[in-house]
Protein backbone atom coordinates (compact mmCIF):
# COMPACT_ATOMS: atom_id res chain seq x y z
CA UNK A 1 0.00 0.00 0.00
CA UNK A 2 1.29 3.60 -0.94
CA UNK A 3 1.63 6.12 1.16
CA UNK A 4 -0.85 7.87 -1.00
CA UNK A 5 -3.28 5.02 -0.23
CA UNK A 6 -2.66 5.27 3.61
CA UNK A 7 -3.42 8.68 3.52
CA UNK A 8 -6.83 8.33 2.17
CA UNK A 9 -8.63 7.90 5.28
CA UNK A 10 -11.80 8.22 4.23
CA UNK A 11 -13.23 5.16 2.13
CA UNK A 12 -16.19 3.56 2.96
CA UNK A 13 -15.18 0.05 3.82
CA UNK A 14 -12.11 1.30 5.76
CA UNK A 15 -11.51 0.06 9.25
CA UNK A 16 -12.65 2.14 12.41
CA UNK A 17 -9.19 2.55 13.35
CA UNK A 18 -8.46 4.12 10.01
CA UNK A 19 -11.78 6.36 9.94
CA UNK A 20 -11.12 7.52 13.75
CA UNK A 21 -7.15 8.03 12.19
CA UNK A 22 -8.34 10.17 9.30
CA UNK A 23 -11.23 12.51 11.44
CA UNK A 24 -9.02 12.99 13.96
CA UNK A 25 -6.35 14.60 12.46
CA UNK A 26 -7.98 18.06 12.88
CA UNK A 27 -8.47 17.20 17.01
CA UNK A 28 -4.82 19.05 17.00
CA UNK A 29 -7.05 22.46 17.07
CA UNK A 30 -8.21 21.53 20.76
CA UNK A 31 -5.03 22.77 21.90
CA UNK A 32 -6.94 25.95 22.26
CA UNK A 33 -8.97 25.13 24.95
CA UNK A 34 -6.27 22.58 26.59
CA UNK A 35 -4.06 26.05 26.38
CA UNK A 36 -6.58 28.13 28.23
CA UNK A 37 -6.93 25.62 31.22
CA UNK A 38 -2.87 25.12 31.25
CA UNK A 39 -2.30 29.10 30.93
CA UNK A 40 -5.17 29.61 33.96
CA UNK A 41 -7.41 31.62 31.39
CA UNK A 42 -10.29 29.33 33.24
CA UNK A 43 -9.58 28.80 36.84
CA UNK A 44 -11.19 26.70 40.27
CA UNK A 45 -14.07 24.91 39.55
CA UNK A 46 -14.75 26.23 36.50
CA UNK A 47 -11.53 24.69 35.19
CA UNK A 48 -12.65 21.26 37.08
CA UNK A 49 -15.68 21.58 34.62
CA UNK A 50 -14.15 22.56 31.60
CA UNK A 51 -11.89 19.73 31.99
CA UNK A 52 -13.90 17.40 32.44
CA UNK A 53 -16.22 18.48 29.80
CA UNK A 54 -13.37 18.45 27.12
CA UNK A 55 -12.28 14.95 28.32
CA UNK A 56 -15.69 13.83 28.01
CA UNK A 57 -16.36 15.12 24.40
CA UNK A 58 -12.76 13.36 23.12
CA UNK A 59 -14.25 10.64 24.69
CA UNK A 60 -17.67 10.57 22.78
CA UNK A 61 -16.33 11.52 19.99
CA UNK A 62 -14.19 8.57 19.52
CA UNK A 63 -16.45 6.29 20.67
CA UNK A 64 -19.02 7.72 17.78
CA UNK A 65 -16.49 7.24 14.99
CA UNK A 66 -15.39 3.41 16.57
CA UNK A 67 -19.19 2.62 16.99
CA UNK A 68 -19.97 3.31 12.83
CA UNK A 69 -19.33 0.50 11.19
CA UNK A 70 -18.82 2.36 7.45
CA UNK A 71 -19.75 6.09 6.54
CA UNK A 72 -23.47 4.83 5.04
CA UNK A 73 -24.00 2.08 8.19
CA UNK A 74 -24.24 2.88 11.96
CA UNK A 75 -23.85 1.18 14.44
CA UNK A 76 -26.54 0.94 17.36
CA UNK A 77 -24.83 3.29 19.75
CA UNK A 78 -23.55 5.31 16.98
CA UNK A 79 -26.74 7.92 17.32
CA UNK A 80 -27.02 7.59 20.97
CA UNK A 81 -23.17 8.27 21.19
CA UNK A 82 -23.49 11.37 18.42
CA UNK A 83 -26.29 12.83 20.52
CA UNK A 84 -24.25 13.02 23.82
CA UNK A 85 -21.29 13.84 21.80
CA UNK A 86 -23.53 17.16 20.28
CA UNK A 87 -24.65 17.69 23.79
CA UNK A 88 -21.50 18.40 25.45
CA UNK A 89 -20.62 20.74 22.58
CA UNK A 90 -23.45 22.90 23.25
CA UNK A 91 -23.36 22.61 26.73
CA UNK A 92 -20.17 23.71 26.75
CA UNK A 93 -20.20 26.27 24.12
CA UNK A 94 -22.83 27.98 26.34
CA UNK A 95 -20.76 27.70 29.63
CA UNK A 96 -17.43 28.63 28.96
CA UNK A 97 -17.21 30.39 25.68
CA UNK A 98 -13.60 31.29 23.98
CA UNK A 99 -11.88 28.20 22.89
CA UNK A 100 -14.84 25.93 23.94
CA UNK A 101 -16.58 27.53 20.82
CA UNK A 102 -14.71 25.09 18.61
CA UNK A 103 -16.11 21.85 19.51
CA UNK A 104 -19.20 22.45 17.50
CA UNK A 105 -17.24 22.60 14.80
CA UNK A 106 -16.14 18.78 15.43
CA UNK A 107 -19.35 18.34 15.85
CA UNK A 108 -20.69 18.89 12.22
CA UNK A 109 -17.43 16.74 10.81
CA UNK A 110 -19.76 14.10 12.71
CA UNK A 111 -22.72 14.92 11.45
CA UNK A 112 -21.58 15.11 8.01
CA UNK A 113 -19.56 11.30 8.50
CA UNK A 114 -22.77 9.70 10.29
CA UNK A 115 -25.97 11.50 9.41
CA UNK A 116 -27.51 11.15 6.20
CA UNK A 117 -27.38 14.69 3.92
CA UNK A 118 -30.42 16.25 4.96
CA UNK A 119 -29.85 15.68 8.62
CA UNK A 120 -26.17 16.83 8.38
CA UNK A 121 -26.91 20.13 7.10
CA UNK A 122 -29.82 20.64 9.36
CA UNK A 123 -26.75 19.97 12.58
CA UNK A 124 -24.67 22.01 10.84
CA UNK A 125 -27.27 25.25 10.74
CA UNK A 126 -28.05 24.48 14.79
CA UNK A 127 -24.43 24.33 15.29
CA UNK A 128 -24.05 28.09 13.35
CA UNK A 129 -26.84 29.04 15.06
CA UNK A 130 -25.37 27.73 18.51
CA UNK A 131 -21.97 29.06 17.60
CA UNK A 132 -23.18 32.51 17.41
CA UNK A 133 -25.74 32.86 20.13
CA UNK A 134 -22.80 31.07 22.39
CA UNK A 135 -20.20 33.53 21.29
CA UNK A 136 -22.59 36.81 21.78
CA UNK A 137 -23.43 35.61 24.89
CA UNK A 138 -20.56 34.94 26.42
CA UNK A 139 -19.09 38.28 25.40
CA UNK A 140 -16.57 36.67 22.82
CA UNK A 141 -14.81 39.10 20.07
CA UNK A 142 -16.91 39.31 16.79
CA UNK A 143 -14.02 38.42 14.30
CA UNK A 144 -13.38 35.10 16.49
CA UNK A 145 -16.81 33.96 16.08
CA UNK A 146 -17.25 34.92 12.44
CA UNK A 147 -14.41 32.77 11.63
CA UNK A 148 -15.81 29.92 13.33
CA UNK A 149 -19.02 30.32 11.87
CA UNK A 150 -17.42 30.25 8.47
CA UNK A 151 -15.89 26.64 10.02
CA UNK A 152 -18.75 25.17 10.97
CA UNK A 153 -20.20 25.69 7.45
CA UNK A 154 -17.25 25.25 5.52
CA UNK A 155 -16.19 21.74 6.85
CA UNK A 156 -19.94 20.39 7.90
CA UNK A 157 -20.49 21.19 3.81
CA UNK A 158 -17.21 19.43 3.02
CA UNK A 159 -17.50 16.75 4.83
CA UNK A 160 -21.28 15.98 3.85
CA UNK A 161 -19.62 16.08 0.00
CA UNK A 162 -16.75 13.60 1.19
CA UNK A 163 -18.84 10.96 3.11
CA UNK A 164 -21.00 11.28 -0.40
CA UNK A 165 -18.27 10.79 -2.33
CA UNK A 166 -16.97 7.39 -0.37
CA UNK A 167 -20.60 6.09 -0.49
CA UNK A 168 -20.67 6.53 -4.25
CA UNK A 169 -17.43 5.10 -4.86
CA UNK A 170 -18.22 1.96 -2.81
CA UNK A 171 -21.38 1.80 -4.97
CA UNK A 172 -19.57 2.04 -7.58
CA UNK A 173 -17.39 -0.76 -7.16
CA UNK A 174 -20.41 -2.76 -6.24
CA UNK A 175 -21.76 -2.23 -9.46
CA UNK A 176 -18.50 -2.72 -11.42
CA UNK A 177 -18.40 -6.61 -9.74
CA UNK A 178 -22.32 -7.21 -10.39
CA UNK A 179 -21.39 -5.47 -14.02
CA UNK A 180 -18.24 -8.36 -14.40
CA UNK A 181 -21.12 -11.14 -12.98
CA UNK A 182 -23.48 -10.31 -15.32
CA UNK A 183 -20.62 -10.27 -18.04
CA UNK A 184 -20.00 -13.85 -17.43
CA UNK A 185 -23.22 -14.84 -16.91
CA UNK A 186 -23.83 -14.05 -20.65
CA UNK A 187 -20.32 -15.33 -21.54
CA UNK A 188 -21.82 -18.68 -19.98
CA UNK A 189 -24.84 -18.82 -21.72
CA UNK A 190 -23.20 -17.98 -25.19
CA UNK A 191 -20.60 -20.56 -24.90
CA UNK A 192 -23.95 -23.19 -24.29
CA UNK A 193 -26.17 -21.43 -26.84
CA UNK A 194 -22.40 -22.62 -29.34
CA UNK A 195 -22.56 -25.80 -27.92
CA UNK A 196 -26.23 -26.60 -28.76
CA UNK A 197 -26.19 -25.14 -32.09
CA UNK A 198 -23.00 -26.49 -33.75
CA UNK A 199 -21.97 -29.23 -31.57
CA UNK A 200 -25.22 -30.74 -30.82
CA UNK A 201 -26.03 -30.17 -34.53
CA UNK A 202 -23.09 -32.02 -35.42
CA UNK A 203 -22.95 -35.07 -33.20
CA UNK A 204 -27.11 -35.61 -34.31
CA UNK A 205 -25.61 -35.65 -37.85
CA UNK A 206 -23.76 -38.44 -36.96
CA UNK A 207 -26.21 -40.06 -35.40
CA UNK A 208 -28.26 -39.95 -38.37
CA UNK A 209 -25.58 -41.18 -40.73
CA UNK A 210 -24.38 -43.74 -38.45
CA UNK A 211 -28.20 -45.41 -38.63
CA UNK A 212 -28.19 -44.82 -42.58
CA UNK A 213 -25.10 -46.41 -42.64
CA UNK A 214 -25.98 -49.15 -40.66
CA UNK A 215 -28.52 -49.94 -42.45
CA UNK A 216 -26.88 -49.99 -45.98
CA UNK A 217 -24.30 -52.41 -43.97
CA UNK A 218 -27.02 -55.21 -43.58
CA UNK A 219 -24.65 -57.37 -45.63
CA UNK A 220 -21.22 -57.17 -43.73
CA UNK A 221 -21.92 -57.66 -39.80
CA UNK A 222 -18.07 -56.20 -39.14
CA UNK A 223 -19.01 -53.30 -40.92
CA UNK A 224 -22.22 -52.65 -39.37
CA UNK A 225 -20.64 -53.49 -35.99
CA UNK A 226 -18.52 -50.74 -36.38
CA UNK A 227 -20.59 -48.34 -37.76
CA UNK A 228 -22.90 -49.34 -34.55
CA UNK A 229 -19.94 -48.24 -32.55
CA UNK A 230 -19.70 -44.93 -33.85
CA UNK A 231 -23.59 -44.41 -33.42
CA UNK A 232 -23.40 -45.56 -29.81
CA UNK A 233 -19.92 -42.72 -29.14
CA UNK A 234 -22.32 -40.17 -31.05
CA UNK A 235 -25.37 -40.40 -29.03
CA UNK A 236 -23.17 -40.58 -25.70
CA UNK A 237 -21.42 -37.50 -26.86
CA UNK A 238 -24.76 -35.63 -27.20
CA UNK A 239 -26.36 -36.49 -24.02
CA UNK A 240 -23.03 -35.57 -22.44
CA UNK A 241 -23.02 -31.99 -24.73
CA UNK A 242 -26.56 -31.50 -23.49
CA UNK A 243 -25.98 -32.05 -19.93
CA UNK A 244 -22.74 -29.64 -20.26
CA UNK A 245 -25.52 -27.24 -21.84
CA UNK A 246 -27.80 -27.65 -18.88
CA UNK A 247 -24.91 -26.72 -16.55
CA UNK A 248 -24.16 -23.71 -18.15
CA UNK A 249 -27.45 -22.66 -18.50
CA UNK A 250 -29.42 -23.10 -15.15
CA UNK A 251 -28.93 -21.89 -12.21
CA UNK A 252 -31.98 -22.45 -9.19
CA UNK A 253 -34.58 -19.91 -8.70
CA UNK A 254 -33.49 -18.70 -5.75
CA UNK A 255 -29.91 -18.01 -6.75
CA UNK A 256 -30.94 -15.74 -9.63
CA UNK A 257 -33.46 -13.77 -6.93
CA UNK A 258 -30.58 -12.90 -4.45
CA UNK A 259 -28.34 -11.86 -7.89
CA UNK A 260 -31.31 -9.98 -8.76
CA UNK A 261 -31.36 -8.08 -5.53
CA UNK A 262 -27.76 -7.26 -5.59
CA UNK A 263 -27.82 -6.12 -9.53
CA UNK A 264 -31.17 -3.92 -8.58
CA UNK A 265 -29.65 -2.16 -5.81
CA UNK A 266 -25.92 -1.74 -7.05
CA UNK A 267 -27.73 0.09 -9.45
CA UNK A 268 -30.15 2.14 -7.54
CA UNK A 269 -33.09 0.45 -7.87
CA UNK A 270 -35.49 -0.79 -4.70
CA UNK A 271 -36.02 -4.34 -5.19
CA UNK A 272 -39.10 -6.17 -3.47
CA UNK A 273 -39.57 -9.66 -4.20
CA UNK A 274 -42.07 -11.88 -2.94
CA UNK A 275 -42.45 -15.61 -3.33
CA UNK A 276 -45.73 -17.85 -2.54
CA UNK A 277 -46.62 -21.23 -2.57
CA UNK A 278 -45.05 -24.26 -2.64
CA UNK A 279 -41.36 -24.48 -4.28
CA UNK A 280 -41.57 -25.57 -7.59
CA UNK A 281 -40.31 -28.04 -9.53
CA UNK A 282 -36.86 -28.58 -11.24
CA UNK A 283 -37.93 -27.92 -14.42
CA UNK A 284 -39.90 -24.79 -13.60
CA UNK A 285 -37.45 -23.40 -11.32
CA UNK A 286 -34.82 -23.47 -13.98
CA UNK A 287 -37.00 -21.71 -16.32
CA UNK A 288 -38.26 -18.72 -13.59
CA UNK A 289 -34.39 -18.77 -12.81
CA UNK A 290 -33.96 -17.96 -16.93
CA UNK A 291 -36.60 -15.45 -16.63
CA UNK A 292 -36.06 -13.37 -13.61
CA UNK A 293 -32.51 -13.02 -15.24
CA UNK A 294 -33.42 -11.46 -18.28
CA UNK A 295 -36.21 -9.96 -16.54
CA UNK A 296 -34.26 -7.87 -14.60
CA UNK A 297 -31.53 -7.17 -17.10
CA UNK A 298 -33.80 -5.35 -18.76
CA UNK A 299 -35.17 -3.06 -15.92
CA UNK A 300 -31.31 -2.54 -15.31
CA UNK A 301 -30.52 -1.62 -19.12
CA UNK A 302 -32.92 0.09 -19.90
CA UNK A 303 -36.05 0.64 -17.35
CA UNK A 304 -34.87 4.19 -15.90
CA UNK A 305 -36.70 2.95 -12.96
CA UNK A 306 -36.61 3.81 -8.93
CA UNK A 307 -38.46 0.54 -7.86
CA UNK A 308 -39.21 -3.36 -9.08
CA UNK A 309 -41.54 -5.59 -7.61
CA UNK A 310 -40.25 -9.34 -8.44
CA UNK A 311 -43.48 -11.76 -7.50
CA UNK A 312 -43.42 -15.96 -7.72
CA UNK A 313 -46.35 -18.01 -7.12
CA UNK A 314 -46.94 -21.37 -7.26
CA UNK A 315 -50.45 -23.02 -6.06
CA UNK A 316 -49.82 -26.97 -7.55
CA UNK A 317 -51.91 -26.32 -10.36
CA UNK A 318 -49.90 -23.55 -12.69
CA UNK A 319 -46.95 -21.21 -11.61
CA UNK A 320 -46.62 -17.54 -12.64
CA UNK A 321 -43.78 -14.92 -11.98
CA UNK A 322 -44.10 -11.05 -12.54
CA UNK A 323 -41.45 -8.02 -12.89
CA UNK A 324 -42.92 -5.28 -12.58
CA UNK A 325 -40.97 -1.82 -12.81
CA UNK A 326 -41.78 1.87 -12.59
CA UNK A 327 -40.25 3.11 -15.10
CA UNK A 328 -40.81 4.67 -18.72
CA UNK A 329 -43.06 1.45 -19.55
CA UNK A 330 -43.45 1.70 -23.48
CA UNK A 331 -43.07 -1.16 -25.97
CA UNK A 332 -41.14 -4.38 -25.05
CA UNK A 333 -38.06 -4.04 -24.43
CA UNK A 334 -34.68 -6.07 -24.83
CA UNK A 335 -36.24 -7.34 -28.36
CA UNK A 336 -33.06 -9.63 -29.00
CA UNK A 337 -32.16 -13.24 -28.11
CA UNK A 338 -32.66 -12.25 -24.81
CA UNK A 339 -36.53 -12.05 -24.59
CA UNK A 340 -36.92 -13.62 -27.46
CA UNK A 341 -35.18 -17.19 -26.69
CA UNK A 342 -37.19 -16.71 -22.89
CA UNK A 343 -40.45 -16.63 -25.09
CA UNK A 344 -39.48 -19.56 -26.85
CA UNK A 345 -38.37 -21.86 -23.89
CA UNK A 346 -41.93 -20.61 -22.10
CA UNK A 347 -43.82 -21.53 -25.19
CA UNK A 348 -41.88 -24.95 -24.76
CA UNK A 349 -42.98 -25.61 -21.42
CA UNK A 350 -46.68 -24.92 -22.37
CA UNK A 351 -46.89 -21.11 -20.92
CA UNK A 352 -47.18 -18.35 -21.85
CA UNK A 353 -45.71 -15.08 -21.33
CA UNK A 354 -46.81 -11.29 -21.45
CA UNK A 355 -44.40 -8.50 -22.31
CA UNK A 356 -45.49 -5.19 -21.88
CA UNK A 357 -46.59 -1.89 -19.79
CA UNK A 358 -47.91 -2.11 -17.31
CA UNK A 359 -51.89 -1.27 -16.26
CA UNK A 360 -50.20 1.64 -13.49
CA UNK A 361 -46.99 2.66 -15.34
CA UNK A 362 -43.94 0.91 -16.16
CA UNK A 363 -43.10 -2.28 -17.55
CA UNK A 364 -44.25 -5.85 -16.89
CA UNK A 365 -43.10 -9.34 -17.72
CA UNK A 366 -45.25 -12.08 -16.73
CA UNK A 367 -44.75 -15.54 -17.24
CA UNK A 368 -47.44 -18.46 -16.40
CA UNK A 369 -46.73 -22.23 -17.07
CA UNK A 370 -49.20 -24.80 -15.67
CA UNK A 371 -47.71 -27.48 -13.72
CA UNK A 372 -46.93 -30.64 -14.95
CA UNK A 373 -44.39 -29.65 -17.28
CA UNK A 374 -42.49 -32.03 -19.26
CA UNK A 375 -39.54 -30.70 -20.97
CA UNK A 376 -38.08 -27.23 -21.08
CA UNK A 377 -36.37 -26.62 -24.66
Amino acid sequence: MSFADKLHFGEGTASPRRRLLGMSVGMVYLVFPIASLVSGEVTGVRAVWAGAALFGFIAFFIATVVSAKSFDKRGRATFPLLGVTTMIALVSSFAFGGAWLTLPVYTVVLFGFTLPPTWALAGVAMNLVVVVTAGLLTGDEAPGVIVLALQVVTLGVLFISIRNSRVLTRQLHEAQGEVARLAATEERLRIARDLHDLLGHSLSLIVLKSELAGRLAEGSPQVRREIGDIESVARQALVEVREAVTGYRQRSLSEELDGARSVLRAAGVRAEVRVSGTPLPDLLDGLFGWAVREGVTNVVRHARAAGCEIQVTYDGERATLEIMDDGRGGEPRGTGSGLSGLRERVAGAGGTMEAGSAPKGGFRLRVLVPAGVGTVA
